[in-house]
């Protein structure tokens, strides 16, 4: 399944439902181009919903640290809500889940923000 990404707005943070695979070639540069468009838009506060992402390959893990650190960058903050067991485990085994702030609840996440 192609990876699909939906911003809504949540106040001043943009969460960003995620649906499919990230994987090399379409979706990761889907998620580039996001948080790109995000970032040029001024919307620096972002929460990736991952809750139907079924899969994430080494390239998708690329692009969700060079995403991080883009954002970080620019001073915004880059969040993660609603991991899949897979990726939450992904996350654990390459050692990311300190990097990354990880919710699994959305208002939780949104005021953390703050």
């Amino acid at each position: 399944m192609l990876l699909q990404a939906t911003p809504r707005d949540a106040g001043k943070v943009t969460v960003v439902d995620m649906g499919g695979r990230i994987t090399l070639g379409e979706g990761s540069a889907l998620l580039r181009k996001t948080i790109r468009q995000l970032l040029e838009d001024q919307r620096m506060l972002i929460l990736l919903n991952l809750a139907d992402v079924d899969y994430i390959d080494s390239s998708g893990i690329g692009e969700l640290v060079s995403g991080f650190t883009t954002v970080k960058g620019r001073g915004g903050d880059l969040k993660l809500l609603h991991l899949t067991k897979k990726v939450h485990d992904l996350l654990q085994i390459t050692k990311l889940f300190t990097v990354f702030e990880v919710f699994s609840d959305e208002r939780s996440a949104v005021q953390s923000f703050n």
